[in-house]
């Protein structure tokens, strides 16, 4: 038994059959520089899934590695029952940064429990269990986010501490609106919003929303969506709560926020994010309103959340996000490489969209009927991986590619990463018909 073999059947012994593994052989990553990991074998891979959009900048960035490298050589951890210089000074960044006014941070480790915790904020604001959500959203593991999760592949139990009432608007290219302008969508899935509004008892405490949705398979509505549900929630008093865990920090090119898309609106009442401000760190984050945040009539600390070393990696990342103006680059390499794989894939019969923004984008893949084809992404995912290229993959059936490349990317890894994945789907298209012969 080899090693990555003999490691794959420990952790079958030891983990839970529901905890997934990419690839039919797992890969075991040892370390990684730039855009580029290696795996135990020594093999190298251009990296275009950043450890799910978390490793932002770049693998051992020098900057971030010896922030954590000074902080832990001074104290690991204190818990916010305590002071601390970084903390403070992140939250300040961070609360300008958000667009909301008056803005109140509260650090946690991880998106998961930051939607968690945003929900829990909302509901006691508005002494109401009733949450509006997506359509083939995703916001986390735990038992509330789940709750939330419109995408029944990751939502296990239909057991919730909260009452969740599923809008349209998410997915722009199928479902009963999908024919629309985008015009008529927008104006359809408000007429929706408005008429579940009209059959439900008491008061709607929030609606949280991915700008665009990640899991889900990068999905994203029209532009204005979320301004026009605002003139609706506004009316009844409902909060807006933005999930930029995925779509935060510059990563969709044109906006640093995914909300901005939607900016006719104003900012959100809050906003939840991590992933790529740790750039591997556990970090995550609700931002909110001082009248929001500050609505928990129970005393609360958080233990991990805000902790000294993960607060130096967040200030050390987000300096050079800013300084070397990523969202910038994420614009125009993330336009390119849109492009790029569009034209690698035109003619192939199982890519139906090349869809996206800036470094977020989805390739989604269908059967010769046109239907989604979770096989065909499982056949892309490991011929991609053949060709030296690592990616993930998402959607309702699991048929969309997902690409979301360290947001250092440069013109020429976005080139050869194009390449590779125009391979890869040709390779994917070769199997299909294969299997369609009699």
């Amino acid at each position: 038994m080899t090693g990555a073999s003999s490691l794959h059947a420990r952790h079958r012994a030891v983990m839970p059959e529901w905890l997934a593994l990419y690839y039919r052989d797992p890969l075991e990553i040892t370390h990684g520089e730039g855009r580029h990991v290696w795996g135990a074998d020594g093999r190298r891979y251009l990296d275009f899934f950043g450890g799910v959009l978390t490793t932002m900048t770049a693998h051992a960035l020098p900057e971030v590695t010896k922030a954590v490298a000074e902080q832990a050589g001074h104290i690991l951890h204190t818990s916010t029952l305590y002071l601390h210089r970084h903390m403070v000074e992140l939250a300040e960044r961070i609360a300008g940064l958000s667009g909301i006014p008056d803005a109140r941070v509260f650090f946690t480790t991880s998106g998961t429990e930051a939607n968690d915790a945003a929900l829990l904020l909302a509901t006691c604001h508005r002494r109401s269990n009733q949450i509006l959500a997506m359509r083939n959203s995703y916001h986390g593991r735990s038992f509330s986010a789940i709750g939330v999760t419109g995408n029944s592949g990751w939502s296990p139990t239909s057991l919730s501490p909260l009452q969740t009432l599923y809008v349209h608007g998410g997915v722009r290219g199928r479902g009963p609106y999908a024919h629309l302008s985008d015009e008529d969508f927008i104006r359809a899935c408000v007429e929706d919003l408005e008429d579940m509004l009209g059959q439900t008892h008491g008061e709607v405490a929030a609606l949280i929303a991915e700008p665009v949705q990640g899991v889900g398979g990068f999905t994203l509505p029209p532009d204005g969506l979320y301004a026009a549900f605002r003139e609706v929630l506004d009316r009844h008093g409902i909060l807006w709560i933005s999930d930029e865990v995925q779509t935060g920090w510059g990563r969709t090119g044109d906006h640093f926020w995914g909300w901005q898309a939607h900016a006719a609106s104003g900012p959100p009442d809050a906003l939840t994010f991590a992933k790529g401000i740790g750039n591997g760190m556990s970090i995550g984050g609700v931002v909110a309103r001082a009248e929001v945040m500050n609505s928990l009539d129970a005393n609360s600390i958080s233990t991990f959340g805000g902790s000294p070393v993960t607060m130096a990696a967040g200030l050390a990342n987000l300096t050079y996000l800013l300084e070397h103006d990523l969202q910038g680059n994420a614009r125009r390499v993330g336009g390119l490489l849109i492009e790029r794989l569009r034209a690698v894939t035109a003619g192939l019969p199982s890519v139906r969209e090349v869809r996206g923004r800036g470094l977020m984008i989805g390739v989604e893949l269908v059967g010769p009927d046109g239907s989604p084809s979770a096989r065909a992404a499982a056949l892309a995912l490991e011929h991609a991986r053949d060709q030296g290229v690592l990616i993930g993959k998402g959607g309702r059936e699991g048929n969309a590619l997902r690409i979301a490349p360290p947001m250092t990317l440069t013109v020429a890894e976005a080139e050869e990463g194009a390449t590779a994945l125009g391979e890869a789907l040709r390779r994917t298209q070769t199997d299909l018909d294969a299997e369609e012969r009699p």
